[in-house]
Parts: C-alpha cells; sequence; structure tokens
C-alpha cells in the first residue's frame, strides 16, 4: 500500500465504507477497479463486468476451507445478472450459495451480514 491506496490484497474481514466512480473504499484506503471480499482478506480482480467472471476469477473462494463462507454476494454492476449455472454448482458442490444484485445492493448487504458475523463473502464490479 503507498499513500492510502490498495495494492491488491489486505488481509482480514472489512467493511465496504464506499463506492462510487469505480472505485470502493474499505479498511481507510481505496482502490480503482473490481473486489472479491471475503474473509480471509479483500482481493482486486481483473474482471470490469459480470460476463468476464469466472471460475478462475473465484479461485480464492474455492481455496476457502469447506464452511468458511456460506453465501456469495455476487454485485452484478449497475443492474441483476444470473450467475452461469456452471458456476452456481461449483460453488453449491461447496456448500456456498450465491445471490446476484446491483454492486451497491451486494455491498450493503455485505456490510450488514458481516456485522452479524455471517459467513459472506462479496465479488463487486466496480460501477461508474
Amino acid at each position: 500500500m503507498q499513500g492510502g491506496k490498495y495494492d491488491g490484497f489486505l488481509p482480514g474481514a472489512h467493511r465496504i465504507e464506499a463506492i462510487g466512480q469505480g472505485a470502493f473504499a474499505f479498511g481507510g484506503m481505496s482502490h480503482v477497479g473490481s473486489l472479491l471480499v471475503l474473509p480471509d482478506g479483500v482481493r482486486a480482480i481483473k474482471a470490469t463486468r459480470f460476463s468476464e467472471v469466472d471460475e478462475a476469477t473465484l479461485a480464492p473462494v474455492f481455496a476457502l476451507p469447506p464452511g468458511e463462507v456460506d453465501l456469495l454476494l455476487f454485485g452484478c454492476g449497475p443492474s441483476l445478472h444470473p450467475v452461469p449455472a456452471v458456476l452456481r454448482q461449483k460453488l453449491l458442490e461447496r456448500g456456498v450459495r450465491c445471490d446476484p444484485m446491483s454492486t451497491g445492493n451486494a455491498a450493503q448487504t455485505y456490510n450488514i451480514l458481516l456485522g452479524e458475523k455471517r459467513r459472506v463473502g462479496a465479488l463487486l464490479i466496480a460501477v461508474a
């Protein structure tokens, strides 16, 4: 991290403090671009559209111990998109349910569930 900027990974669970203009604020810093937010840390991802999300994007989810995440919220951008059946099935096989919604709603829902100590993660596509 340099000058309060996020460099690609921040360990630990963090609330999303703000979103907008293609960026997110969390952990007292900011990041321009999309994120994968999990109990073990916040990661930058390359996807700029929900259609670019694939199994490789979700590899950190699949690498977590079983039971670490029960629900993965998909912030699809400004609007809702269905989670591809193959990804949904692979997540279900790991015991992870998924719920797609707009990025703003996903960030808000993530914060609420994190505050309730739920086992939740979120993939958040940045929006302008």
